[in-house]
């Protein structure tokens, strides 16, 4: 009698296809193993020796009910999509003759709200004194280039100098599959770019590369700008502005967004700025506005003080 391959097994089969055809990283290899070992734990002790076609959507149902209450709901919406690929190869492949998790919904998630910096705290970012160096006049640049052109953190990493208009006041961005979008840059920006081209060779010691001939953004060996490092430099100069927990290259985007909004901009001037594909992803900053609206509103109206105070 022929024994069928436990749920297990075909896992592990499922993690080589990953990692042979699909070319997934060992994070991601990684993640899926620790999603879908949990719930091969769950079938096994319903079910010892259970196979792929063994489950059904009760059993899967009672596996994500028993998640509610102790994991988030982004989590359990991973874990339920890790299930759906994993069936998903095995109806591909003919190892299943049955998809227990094909109509079952993932939970319906909360988007969270952008975090932005007031526009206090962003002064206070641009306006940081600064030494008179080549690194120096890089941060700010880049500081001013994602906060008044309102760039993903990739985009500006990317940025070569054929794309900059200074005189126009202009950049061409490539972004999300490949789109460009031309945007402005503001008059700050402008300065600081102004200010940091004519030097950036001098990030580089003389006896430490060559300077790449085309990026805008530099690292210290000549090569373009990683995107990790521009992540340390936003943190590391918001901190020395005193801005309150980490903060990130998407927040100051996030900050152009909202701010613009705030001083009259509208959501389809934004989403052209932002290269966003669809109108409802810049929406989102209206629930920012919305909920800084009602802040002060509560904290400022005579009447709502005179709740608090009762």
């Amino acid at each position: 009698m022929e024994v069928m391959p436990t749920l297990t097994q075909r896992i592990e089969e499922f993690l080589r296809y990953l990692e042979a055809e699909r070319g997934a990283s060992p994070h991601t290899r990684a993640a899926y193993r620790r999603d879908l070992d949990g719930f091969a734990e769950h079938v096994e002790a319903l079910r010892p020796g259970a196979g792929p076609d063994d489950v059904d959507v009760p059993m899967v149902r009672g596996y994500l009910g028993d998640l509610y209450g102790t994991v988030t709901a982004s989590t359990i919406s991973r874990k339920l999509s890790a299930l759906r690929s994993f069936y998903r190869f095995l109806g591909r492949r003919g190892l299943a003759s049955t998809d227990p998790v094909a109509l079952l919904r993932s939970p319906r998630l909360k988007p969270p709200l952008p975090r932005f910096l007031p526009v206090d705290e962003a002064t206070r970012l641009m306006e940081l004194p600064r030494d008179d160096d080549a690194r120096e006049l890089r941060d700010r640049a880049l500081l001013e280039v994602l906060y008044g052109a309102g760039l993903r953190v990739s985009e500006l990493a990317g940025l070569s100098l054929d794309s900059l208009d200074l005189e126009a006041g202009l950049v061409r961005v490539t972004g999300k599959g490949r789109k460009e979008r031309v945007v402005p840059l503001g008059r700050k920006a402008v300065a600081a770019l102004r200010e940091y081209l004519p030097r950036r060779g001098e990030l580089v010691p003389e006896d430490g590369g060559i300077v790449h001939p085309e990026a805008v953004f530099l690292s210290s060996r000549g090569r373009r700008i990683s995107v990790r490092r521009v992540q340390q430099v936003v943190d590391e100069q918001a901190r020395r502005a005193g801005v309150r927990g980490r903060t990130s290259p998407h927040d100051l985007r996030h900050s152009c967004a909202t701010h613009l909004l705030d001083s009259g901009a509208d959501l389809r001037s934004i989403q052209e700025l932002l290269g966003h594909a669809s109108l409802s992803t810049t929406q989102r900053y209206t629930h920012v506005t919305i909920d800084t609206l009602m802040a002060v509103y509560e904290n400022a109206h005579p009447l709502e003080r005179r709740k608090k105070d009762r």
